[in-house]
Parts: structure tokens; sequence; C-alpha cells
């Protein structure tokens, strides 16, 4: 089931990014995912917030300017649904990590926070008001699966543990491991019809590896090489060009400022 209206506690539920100037990235990205955008907040506002929509429903966001404490690079940005974003950020603490921006109200009548794992990677806990996160997931053009980029796999699997209740399943892609986290208990759609929104992917680089942890995101699409040609085409780039995995088609490619995302093409009997 693609379309959402709300997710469980412990749950990724939104992704969005933030830039200086919102124009470019908004163009790029409902060029190359066919989304429409409208900017949410009132006129003369200081401040842009682009809904990015997929049928009319919400998928994904472009923000400006980017909140202090976020950071300076632009990124995509992953946040997790939680009852209280003031509890959450003691949680972080008490596990080790730490608050980048201390909790606060967001303009929907929620709150939430900005914090890091002990590694750095840093993700959104949101207690959500009125808007109630992505409204499509898992289909083309829409947001599928976020994923934690780590040298410690074994710390990250501890710390989300104690902050989010996630368990762990591993098994082997490719040259390497990759770990699954889940939600207990949770099957996101209807009665009997679970999502991929349970799942939350940690990979760890390999040896050597000078990237700092972080969190990525990942789309569908229609055609991963297609979607590489677009990208290049509007401004962006190709970080890594695509390639096969089991089930998927999948390249790594970047906007127009650098912000890096992966899109993945569902194969045939995948």
């Amino acid at each position: 089931m693609s379309e959402r209206d709300g997710y469980q506690t412990g749950v990724p539920c939104w992704v969005d990014t933030w830039r200086a100037n919102p124009d470019e990235a908004v163009e790029f990205y409902t060029e190359l995912f066919g989304w429409d955008a409208q900017d949410t907040m009132p006129p003369g506002s200081p401040r842009s917030y682009y809904m990015c929509r997929l049928r009319g429903r919400d998928v994904a966001a472009v923000g400006a300017p980017v909140p202090e404490g976020a950071p300076a690079q632009p990124a995509w940005a992953t946040y997790v649904w939680v009852d209280n974003a003031d509890d959450t950020a003691a949680k972080v603490i008490a596990a080790g990590g730490s608050v980048v921006v201390e909790p606060f109200d967001s303009l929907d009548g929620g709150r939430m926070a900005i914090v890091a794992d002990p590694a750095g990677a840093v993700l959104g806990a949101w207690q959500p008001g009125a808007h109630k996160g992505a409204e499509v997931v898992n289909e083309p053009s829409a947001w599928a699966m976020s994923m934690l980029n780590t040298h410690d796999a074994e710390s990250a699997k501890t710390f989300y543990g104690d902050v989010f209740g996630w368990e762990t399943d591993t098994f082997e892609m490719g040259d390497g491991q990759i770990a699954l986290w889940r939600v207990p208990g949770y099957v996101g759609g209807e009665p009997g019809q679970p999502v991929s929104r349970e799942v939350v992917g940690v990979m760890a680089p390999a040896p050597g590896d000078d990237v700092a942890p972080h969190w990525s995101v990942n789309f569908w699409i229609d055609d991963a090489d297609a979607a590489a040609e677009n990208a290049g085409r509007l401004g962006g780039n190709v970080v890594t060009p695509p390639h096969d995995l089991p089930g998927f088609r999948e390249a790594v490619l970047a906007d127009p400022e650098g912000a890096t995302f992966s899109v993945s093409q569902l194969k045939a009997g995948g």
C-alpha cells in the first residue's frame, strides 16, 4: 500500500532538504521525479517550505534558509515519528548521542529535534502535528527507504535500539553485509498489507572509506538509467552509475548543489 495517513512511533516518516536558495533544487527535483511543488509559507515570510507532491499527495519538501545547526553541505534529512520530541532528545543523550538542535515547535503544531548518533550521523525526531508525514511511499518517484552509512554498524544497532526500539536483521548483499532495522509489531498499511516503511537500512562503507557517517535517502524510479541521464541534463551529477543489485537497478545521484540521494528501479521478478 503506497498511500499513507500517518505512521507508528519509531518509524521513519518524512524527508526534506534545506537550502540557502531552494529554487534550483525545486526545479531539479520536480523535473526529475515529476513532482508538483508549492511554497506553503505565508506571503512575505522570510522562510520557504516547498511541499513536493505526487498526485496531489505530499512526498517530500525543500525548505529555506538552512536552519542553524544543520550541516553546511546541502543534504537530505530523514525524520522519525516519535511520541515526544523532548523525551527522545533525552534518550539520545543517555545512549551516547548528541542533540544538534534542541526540541522546538514546528509550524504544523508538532515538535521536533535534530539529533546525532555517537558517530555523528544526523536525523530528525518528529512529534507530528497536523502534517502526518509522507502520504505516498514505495512507488516510482516516491521515497522508499533511508539508510545509515557508518563505519560502526554494531554500535549503531545498540544506539538506535535504545532510542527508537529498533530490532535488527542482517544478511549478505553484494560484497558486504546490510542490516535491516524493524519496528516490532509494525506492518505499516492496512491489516495484513506490510510496507517497507517498517525497515531502515544500515550499511558499513568499505575499509578506508573517508565519507563521514550520515543518513542517505532512496527514491524508487521507473528507469534508473534514464534518471541518471536526466540528472546530468538538469545540472546534477552521477555519483555512482546505474548498477544491478539483487532485485533492483540502482544509481547514486547528486543535485546541482551536491546533495546526494539514490534511485532504485525494481527489476522484473524482484
